[in-house]
């Protein structure tokens, strides 16, 4: 359906954002250094500053004339400003707010003393007075200007051991480059702002740093930042990594949750802030946001803009009734060929579970209200939402005719997707190290494309990474290479262990452990699986093809002293850093080893599926979400007679009916699963037991059936045995009379009553017990068949239709009703 400007389905208002919730936090933590106006070497007289130009190591026989001459003019244009140091003089002069502002006001001084402006100089005597500690300028003064001589300058004069322990434990490559060059430039800077040395340089100074600067030019503050971090300079409580620390959110409060939906009734807000926070200690961040955006987002929230003015949370019958249908349908925006956004609405097929959230919410007022009436009690009203309305059958079987259709689709071309993607590793491993192999400038051929070197290169090992193929474009072939063998990676771990992709970035070097079986000695791999969703470890063995893959993976991440190297990931639910590991999926830019996220690995498993052309059978292309191996992988193993019990601890599932909900079963697959469990069965019974039947005993199996025909039913006995009853059928309790036979029934009891009138006459007593046995029997069989016909024509008893009996109705009716004969009856 279209929407339009009068659908209830209309998109939700904006949220407020909370990008930069974790960078406020931390300045609270990590507050920047204070800007002092006094130290000695600002408190000192001109002349005196001035004597310590002329001496080393400020002196400098190429610059003397230039660096005296702007010191001077500096050093009388301050004085005309008031304070008592220089640095307090020039906070006070148009100097401290930007390099274009000094440098104006400082010429309009010039002039007006009849002297000729030297902008050169000027800033030759600045530099010096900076080398000297004389005037400090602020952060903001240095952003957005480069100069080629402030770092060598303040290495030399301030801090040259600083420096020294910086590039001791920096790799040389990653001194050299642009970043490099900018990280060694702000640790002088820093020096300059605070003063100081290298070793004095905070957490804070950098957070003060990175909100002044463009998020798209932060790369030199860091790295410089990871190189301190790395040399053991900061506390163990800072940050990780500064990576869009400007942007991201960290945990926080309920309050903040709550803010960014801006609730305009007070109580309400209120209440929500304090369910939430009430709540907040018994589950995990990212469940108590999703209940944030539940509770708050689709149900408050979604009321106020409907209801204006709604201040209570008992709703009336019109309003409840509103707010499920509109909670019933999202509003989807595709884009056309054409360019304009279509918006259509859906149903939500995760309605029902907000509905259950809301209803949750409704019975905890109503319990807490009981134990703290003065806090909950105002707020404990009726549940606008019945029970009956938070069924989930129905949303789950659709999932599981889903998920099961992705996997019977997806499971017959996993050999195809793995074939492509060694392939594709492979061709990508051939164009790189051609392209190693390959002089700076030459034109090399590999697999019939045609590529020609960079004529130079700026990486510090002297390797090119890239180069230009026959249609004049670059292509970062090492890029290319690393994409491919991740992504052959991914492909490979995850069909083989069926593990989740959170569980996949968390892989270690630690995770591989071995075990000694007690019986043999024999030592086992196993791949140990951190907790994730279920906050429980389990255990995986390693086959050996799942080592090749590892031992690659290692291989390539592992330093050249053996070791993998450490480092610190981003769990995006929680919205915390995880502590420091050796994982598997990470790589290292400038100096800097950084983890593997999400987005990358689903890239180059879609970079496989590109290349593989999987289509479905409409002839779309064919996605694979890391998420379809898990399912594929629990399938083939409960197919290839794997027990479910063992595939739910393997997947680390809390409920084997969750095991049972991945595996996508076909009913042939069912059907000869129970013969193959039939055959292994029969294996272990006696050969004898399934010998062929002979045509005697056939025949002899066929008669009994004959022989159990009776002239009142049929006989019940079990097949291959004798009557025990001597063939009295009346008697007989396994008698099945037909209900045809009642009127033979019945003349056998009359006829006994008779011949048990007759033995009484004739004073034969053996005979009138006899008889009287087998008359009980026949009356009882009779009362059967009585209460059996009656049970069938009560109007409970709805029978099997037949067209006799729906003829009769008609005529019943039509004769109980004559005006109405000419009427079909309905």
């Amino acid at each position: 359906m279209t929407l339009t400007s009068t659908d209830r389905s209309a998109p939700m208002i904006p949220l407020a954002s909370l990008a930069g919730a974790e960078m406020a936090e931390l300045k609270l933590r990590f507050p920047p250094r204070p800007r002092h106006t006094a130290w000695p070497e600002t408190q000192a007289s001109r002349e005196e500053v001035l004597d310590r130009l002329t001496h080393p190591p400020l002196w400098s026989a190429s610059a003397e004339t230039a660096r005296m001459v702007g010191a001077r003019r500096l050093l009388r244009w301050l004085e005309r400003f008031p304070g008592t140091t220089w640095q307090q003089r020039w906070l006070a002069s148009p100097a401290d707010e930007s390099p274009d502002a000094l440098m104006h006001d400082l010429d309009q001084w010039v002039a007006s003393t009849g002297q000729k402006p030297n902008r050169a100089a000027v800033l030759s005597g600045l530099l010096v007075l900076m080398m000297a500690d004389v005037v400090r300028p602020d952060m903001p003064w240095f952003i957005g200007r480069g100069s080629r001589f402030l770092r060598r300058a303040i290495q030399e004069v301030r801090d040259p051991e600083g420096f020294s322990r910086v590039e001791e434990h920096v790799a040389p490559h990653a001194l050299q480059g642009r970043l490099g060059a900018e990280a060694r430039l702000l640790l002088a800077q820093f020096i300059v702002v605070y003063g100081g040395r290298i070793k004095d340089i905070t957490v804070g100074d950098f957070l003060r740093r990175m909100e002044m600067t463009d998020s798209r030019r932060t790369g030199g503050i860091r790295m410089a930042y990871h190189w301190l971090l790395g040399m053991g300079q900061f506390p163990p409580d800072a940050p990780a990594t500064l990576r869009h620390i400007v942007t991201r959110s960290g945990q926080v409060t309920p309050a903040q949750l709550v803010d960014r939906y801006d609730i305009k009734c007070r109580p309400v807000r209120d209440l929500l802030v304090d369910y939430l926070t009430e709540r907040q200690p018994t589950i995990d961040y990212n469940t108590l946001r999703g209940i944030t955006q539940n509770l708050v987002g689709m149900f408050w929230t979604d009321l106020e803009r409907h209801h204006p003015g709604i201040d209570s949370l008992h709703l009336s019958p019109e309003v409840s009734a509103a707010w499920k249908e509109r909670i019933a349908v999202k509003t989807i925006r595709r884009r056309q060929p054409d360019g304009t956004i279509l918006m259509t609405t859906e149903p939500r097929l995760r309605a029902v579970y907000v509905k259950s959230q809301i209803r949750a919410f409704y019975l905890d007022l109503m319990e807490w209200a009981v134990d703290e009436p003065e806090r909950w009690g105002l707020w404990a009203v009726p549940c606008p939402i019945g029970e009956n309305e938070c069924a989930t059958k129905k949303v789950e079987l659709r999932t599981k005719a889903d998920m099961d259709r992705r996997t019977r689709e997806r499971l017959p071309l996993l050999p195809a997707l793995i074939r492509v993607a060694a392939q594709r590793l492979k061709d990508a491993r051939a164009r790189l190290d051609a392209l190693l192999c390959a002089e700076l400038g030459e034109t090399f051929t590999v697999l019939g494309e045609t590529f020609t070197a960079p004529a130079t290169t700026s990486r510090g090992e002297g390797q090119p990474v890239q180069a230009m193929d026959s249609n004049g474009r670059w292509r970062y072939l090492a890029s290319d290479e690393s994409q491919a063998f991740f992504g052959w990676a991914t492909v490979e771990i995850l069909r083989q262990t069926g593990i989740r992709i959170e569980e996949l970035q968390e892989l270690g070097h630690h995770s591989i452990i071995s075990y000694r079986l007690p019986t043999t000695g024999q030592i086992v791999p196993l791949l140990q699986i951190a907790p994730s969703k279920t906050d429980q470890e389990r255990l995986l063995l390693v086959t050996p093809e799942l080592a090749d893959v590892l031992s690659a993976v290692i291989s390539r991440v592992r330093r050249q002293d053996g070791r993998v190297p450490a480092v610190a990931s981003y769990d995006k639910n929680e919205r915390v850093w995880n502590e420091p590991l050796p994982l598997l999926f990470q790589y290292a830019i400038a100096n800097e080893h950084r983890p593997y996220g999400e987005a990358f690995i689903r890239r180059s498993l879609n970079g496989v599926l590109d290349a593989a052309g999987l289509t479905d059978n409409l002839g779309n292309p064919l996605h694979f979400q890391p998420h379809d191996f898990r399912r594929i992988f629990i399938t083939d193993a409960i197919l290839n007679g794997l027990p479910p019990h063992i595939a739910q601890v393997i997947a680390g599932h809390r409920s084997i009916t969750t095991t049972m909900g991945y595996a996508a079963i076909y009913p042939k697959d069912t059907i000869e699963a129970h013969r193959a469990f039939i055959a292994r069965r029969r294996a272990l019974r006696p050969v004898e037991e399934y010998r062929s039947v002979t045509p005697e005993e056939w025949q002899e199996f066929l008669g009994h059936f004959e022989r159990r025909k009776l002239a009142l039913g049929d006989c019940g006995r079990a097949y291959g045995t004798d009557c025990v009853h001597e063939h009295a059928c009346v008697r007989c309790p396994v008698l099945i009379v037909s209900p045809i036979e009642r009127p033979r029934l019945i003349e056998i009891r009359d006829n006994l009553a008779d011949r048990i009138a007759e033995a009484e006459r004739e004073g034969w007593l053996g005979e009138v017990e006899g008889l009287s046995t087998s008359l009980a029997a026949a009356e009882e069989k009779i009362a059967q068949l009585n209460a059996n016909q009656e049970r069938k024509e009560s109007p409970v008893f709805l029978g099997i239709p037949t067209l006799d009996r729906l003829v009769a109705r008609v005529s019943e009716a039509t004769n109980s009703d004559p005006a109405g004969a000419g009427r079909q009856s309905p």
